[in-house]
């Protein structure tokens, strides 16, 4: 092997690079959180969206959970479904109820957004442990219509008149469980991290769950995965269907955005079609027929392919038994023979069809042995269709780790 010239002998390489500093640095920054931007809705569904219209003057405190922490975090803003720019008049991002450290978008505190835009603030210097704990505060000088959020937040967020971001305590006049304008949170991560994002609807979005608790099944395996440096996205969305959109965009017209683009992720776990079965006929979609078996696994091999096209692991679930949901709600009609005969078809390919790279049967774990179409009463949130506390985390110990990557 032939001497380095003396121009570049490693002393030097090594001075020079030390010299550099932090500008040679090697980010990694991944996706360690993310909240799926829904559009609001009027009358045309039969859930309120229970969030103001429109705020003006007003800061937006919101309170979020990663998985892997890093030494560096970016904030994540959405005006996907805006109107109107949106105007963000100042930006702070804190440890739980820690130093406010200032968001700068391009270098300035005020940024705004046009219609459609999504922006990504500039790195702030904070250092995040794993499963810690973030504030992200935002003031919104003018007057902003509420198009943008995320409805089932399962976290209080708190809304004060004035520019507050600087303010040291969880505490507004308004209080939301909705996420509100915030995304994703990226960190700079440790080289080794990687994530997964788990596409579903309100089981997945912990609907069922205890609030201010992050008690979802996304939540739970994340607490698994955390001492290997995986971060778990919840891509979850209430009311969001395969097929078609619900509560939320479909699965299909969301796969680039909650899964393709965010950085890091190697694996997604998709847990979608219970709201496709079970929607028609309800006050979701009156006089919509029953999908077919075969429409709803073309549904899911669109998916499978995208996956693969983009070398990623797409591991399916079962679907969970649902008889008996939400009677005595203002959604009736959920459950029938039917329905039943459809999901039990679904699962059934979805166990021996062999399209995905593996499968999490959660209908399994779930069900009720003696009655195998509800779920087990220890499991049950109450509504029969979405788990409780316990049925969430015993999903997530049921997940066998090996199978995800």
């Amino acid at each position: 092997m032939k001497a380095l010239p003396a121009r570049f002998s490693l002393p030097l390489i090594v001075t020079a690079l030390l010299a550099a500093g932090p500008a040679l640095a090697q980010d990694n920054w991944l996706a360690t959180w993310m909240a799926s931007p829904q559009p609001t809705w009027g009358n045309e569904l039969p859930l309120p969206t229970r969030i103001p219209e429109a705020l003006a003057d007003s800061t937006i405190h919101q309170k979020l959970r990663v998985s892997v922490g890093g030494s560096q975090v970016r904030v994540v803003v959405s005006n996907e479904y805006g109107k109107q720019p949106l105007l963000i008049g100042a930006a702070r991002v804190a440890a739980s109820e820690g130093a406010r450290q200032v968001l700068k978008f391009g270098g300035q505190e005020q940024v705004s957004l046009a219609p459609g835009e999504t922006r990504t603030s500039d790195p702030a210097a904070l250092v995040v442990p794993a499963l810690g704990d973030l504030v992200v505060s935002l003031y919104l000088p003018q007057r902003t219509p509420l198009t943008t959020f995320h409805w089932d937040g399962k976290q209080t967020a708190f809304i004060s008149p004035g520019n507050q971001v600087n303010t040291q305590r969880l505490a507004g006049k308004e209080q939301v469980e909705a996420r509100l304008f915030l995304s994703d949170i990226l960190v700079d991560a440790p080289l080794d991290s990687r994530a997964l994002v788990v596409l579903g609807d309100s089981i997945t979005d912990g609907n069922g769950s205890t609030l201010d608790s992050n008690r979802r099944w996304p939540d739970f395996l994340a607490q698994r995965l955390a001492s290997e440096n995986v971060a778990v996205l919840n891509g979850g969305i209430s009311g969001a269907r395969l097929l078609e959109d619900g509560m939320g965009v479909s699965a299909a017209a969301r796969f680039e955005r909650d899964v393709l683009s965010k950085p890091g992720v190697k694996s997604v776990v998709l847990m979608l079609g219970i709201n496709d079965i079970s929607w028609p006929g309800t006050a979701f979609a009156p006089n919509a027929p029953l999908p077919s078996l075969d429409k709803l696994i073309a549904g899911y091999r669109q998916l499978i392919d995208q996956a693969h096209r983009h070398n990623l692991r797409i591991i399916g679930t079962t679907l969970l038994p649902f008889e008996g949901a939400l009677q005595g709600s203002i959604i009736e009609h959920y459950h029938s023979a039917p329905k039943e005969q459809l999901r039990q078809a679904l699962n059934r390919w979805i166990r021996t069809g062999q399209a995905f790279d593996a499968v999490i049967d959660f209908d399994q774990m779930t069900r009720d042995p003696r009655h195998p179409t509800r779920l087990l009463p220890l499991m049950d949130s109450g509504d029969h269709l979405h788990p409780g506390d316990a049925g969430n985390k015993a999903m997530a110990e049921g997940v066998d780790l090996k199978t995800l990557f």
